[in-house]
């Protein structure tokens, strides 16, 4: 009895391995280690954002995708709007910041 329930486990695990990897891939054709990655860098640059007095963290959306950066949002100056990007720039693992804040008057 006691092989068959090792059996039935084994065949549970390699099923759902199965359907989480084939679902990170339909997701944004990524892999499941490239989207932990981005998450990663996602919350890192939104902590930095929020920790720096330069810039208003809250009203900054922050999305990765393999690597790159795309922060949206608004910016109360070209300064702050800047600043905001080099943040993003200076964070381990952002290949390149696409900086799309408004400033607002």
């Amino acid at each position: 009895m006691k092989p068959v329930r090792t059996l039935i486990l084994a065949a549970c695990v390699g099923a759902s391995l199965a359907t989480v990897a084939g679902c990170s891939v339909i997701r944004g054709q990524e892999s499941a280690s490239s989207y932990a990655d981005d998450a990663s860098i996602t919350a890192e640059v939104k902590a930095k954002l929020i920790d720096s007095k330069a810039v208003d963290g809250g009203a900054v959306n922050v999305q990765t995708m393999h690597g790159e950066v795309a922060l949206s949002g608004f910016a109360k100056s070209t300064t702050e709007r800047d600043r905001a990007g080099q943040i993003a720039r200076d964070v381990k693992g952002v290949r390149s910041v696409h900086n799309n804040l408004v400033v607002r008057p």
